[in-house]
């Protein structure tokens, strides 16, 4: 599997941004050589939802980014507040985004909320994962983006240009 030629979407925390939960940054440096010479997009779906930095943690109650989007799951924060409509406008905006510059993949981070490709938090706050999407993983997914975790790139080198 290759991750197709044109225009990238990358979690902006993976590329050093500071705009985690906690108003921290994932960078990862192993993936440059998979985006040399490529256009990067960088993107935060919680952000681009309208959430500040920083933000108490948010995890989805009742299921998966999926879920989410068919409106049987929710995304709560730690405080009990119910920002679901923040990560459905945050990733209904990338998708977006990605529709308008040609984008056929995304490099996300893996076990967000809104990024994580195989993995999240059980909705427990309790440091459990289970198997799923983010919600705006799940939406670029169901859209036909190919869709690969910054874990999952590091583990297969075949995903490189």
């Amino acid at each position: 599997m290759k991750i197709p030629a044109g225009p990238l979407l990358i979690s902006s925390c993976l590329l050093g941004s500071a705009c985690r939960y906690d108003g921290g940054h994932c960078l990862c440096r192993q993936i440059a050589p998979f985006i040399e010479d490529r256009e990067i997009i960088e993107v935060c779906p919680e952000v681009a939802g309208g959430l500040t930095i920083p933000r108490a943690p948010a995890e989805i109650v009742g299921g998966e980014g999926n879920n989410v989007i068919a409106g049987s799951a929710c995304v709560i924060d730690r405080t009990g507040r119910d920002i679901t409509e923040a990560f459905l406008k945050g990733a209904r905006d990338i998708l977006a985004l990605a529709r308008s510059r040609g984008v056929t993949a995304a490099i996300l981070k893996e076990r967000s909320p809104s990024c994580g490709v195989n993995q999240i938090y059980d909705g427990s706050f309790s440091g459990r994962l289970r198997a799923g999407a983010g919600v705006t993983s799940a939406l670029l997914k169901a859209n036909g983006l190919m869709v690969v975790s910054d874990e999952e790139l590091l583990t297969h080198e075949q995903l490189g240009d």
